[in-house]
């Protein structure tokens, strides 16, 4: 026999009633639950949510990583990265999206969940490369999208936007050759032209 679905609002009760003392925050917002986790409860937790019979999720189906250095303190205080997952279960058709910050912004890491979810392998992996985010017990923690002697984390508030480096080929030492970027870097700012009378009807 197939479970049904529960209504979001109940598998917020539930979930907030199952993790007790491990959630940090619980909200519904368009029909979508999230939740947020502290650090040190992040892989248990994870752990309940794929278990529990009312949750089971059997599937991440995402693992991004955010940098809220420049946010409003309005919007986010506290520490600077976080890591935001997105949890499917196929057989009750619902989602859930979870949310945990690095402790430390000088050195962000949090547990790996790949020994959950094998998808997480990349996800994390990706997280590293681009934020600088370190996940304990990943197996293959290296870079995935930026080359082998790329410096810094381009996803990064603070990274430039011109990079640190540049390559090309030289033709004399017949090989790719990095060296610092040449350019000044600069903020491109958008024009916006309109003819005369743009909003006169007339």
């Amino acid at each position: 026999m197939t479970a049904v679905a529960i209504r979001p609002e109940r598998l917020r009760d539930h979930i907030a009633a199952t993790l007790g003392a491990r959630l940090r925050q619980i909200t519904l917002a368009l029909e979508e639950v999230t939740v947020v986790l502290a650090a040190a409860d992040y892989f248990d937790a994870m752990r309940v949510l794929r278990d529990d019979p009312v949750c089971r999720f059997e599937q991440l189906i995402d693992l991004c990583a955010v940098d809220y250095s420049t946010y409003a303190d309005a919007v986010q205080q506290g520490p600077r990265y976080c890591v935001v997952a997105h949890l499917l279960s196929v057989s009750l058709n619902q989602r859930l999206r979870v949310k945990v910050f690095c402790p430390d912004d000088d050195f962000p890491l949090l547990p790996s969940v790949c020994g959950l979810w094998n998808s997480a392998n990349w996800y994390e992996r990706e997280a590293f490369d681009l934020f600088g985010i370190l996940f304990d017990g990943h197996d293959d923690l290296r870079r995935i999208l930026t080359d082998y002697g790329f410096i810094g984390h381009p996803f990064r508030k603070d990274f430039p936007l011109s990079g640190h480096v540049q390559m090309r080929y030289d033709a004399e030492l017949r090989r790719v050759v990095y060296e610092p970027v040449s350019i000044e870097p600069r903020e491109i700012t958008p024009r916006i032209i309109r003819e005369d009378h743009y909003a006169d009807p007339h």
